[in-house]
């Protein structure tokens, strides 16, 4: 499968997986069987059978290429990373799914050679998809149909800033956004944050608080199609393969920020 083939395959099973998430979420809080995991993060039946219909459709498509899926992992299925693999975050915004808002996600990417290649984020509560491949261009499915999308150069007004919901007050966003000229601030959950800068409705997203590599790899994909950014604070790529899957303090931007 080329990689337009592999996107495909990706789409669709986000939109199952996003199926399943939405048929959960309708038995109300009750029927989520939400739980504290050992890293204090939430998982609810919602993430394992969306991860299920997912690395099922991965492997029976193309079995060859390796799966590192969160909750695999947060089971103690912790692979190496190889060549090229899958990275699958089922639920990404479990907290913000957990407490009936809409901000969650369905985020698969592919990782080869340490940097992403493509990718889908799936909003179901939304209805809102997004994909791209890096170096041929992002897309944004709705209802309405299919358009071609774009990060945008800074407005004269100033940045529109992303920034999760738990880090509203967070002292290093305050400094690092610092003297800069900023028109807006937005406090989300989930890789809605990246998908945003990727359609050109905001700008900027400091992440210093902790994400793993299957937060950010498909929305990082969706992002550098777009013509967006990525990097660490000392301004490399941010890169995949890390040690733990666990990613350090990131900067995304749009076409020309920072």
């Amino acid at each position: 499968m080329d990689d337009a083939a592999l996107l495909s395959l990706s789409a669709d099973l986000a939109r199952r997986a996003g199926a399943a998430i939405m048929a959960i979420r309708a038995r109300g809080v009750d029927g989520m069987d939400v739980r504290q995991k050992d890293d204090a993060s939430v998982v609810t039946a919602a993430d394992h059978a969306a991860e299920a219909i997912i690395a099922a459709g991965l492997r029976e498509a193309v079995p060859d290429i390796l799966i590192v899926a969160e909750e695999a992992c947060a089971g103690g299925e912790v692979p190496l990373p190889t060549h090229t693999y899958w990275l699958v975050d089922p639920l990404d915004g479990t907290r913000e799914f957990a407490a009936l808002r809409d901000e969650f996600t369905v985020n698969i990417g592919l990782v080869r050679d340490g940097r992403p290649v493509l990718g889908i984020v799936a909003a179901p509560a939304l209805g809102e998809l997004f994909g791209g491949i890096v170096g041929r261009g992002a897309f944004k499915r709705t209802a309405a149909g299919e358009q071609r999308i774009q990060a945008r150069p800074v407005p004269a007004d100033g940045l529109a800033v992303m920034a999760s919901r738990r880090s509203a007050n967070d002292p290093r966003l305050i400094a690092y956004l610092g003297e800069r000229q900023v028109a807006s601030v937005t406090n989300i959950g989930s890789s809605l944050k990246f998908c945003r800068l990727a359609e050109g409705a905001a700008d900027i997203y400091p992440r210093f608080g902790r994400t793993m590599e299957w937060d950010t790899g498909a929305p990082q994909a969706v992002l550098e199609a777009a013509g967006g950014h990525v990097r660490t604070l000392d301004g490399a790529p941010l890169g995949y393969g890390k040690p733990g899957w666990e990613n350090p303090s990131f900067i995304c931007t749009g076409a020309t920020t920072g």
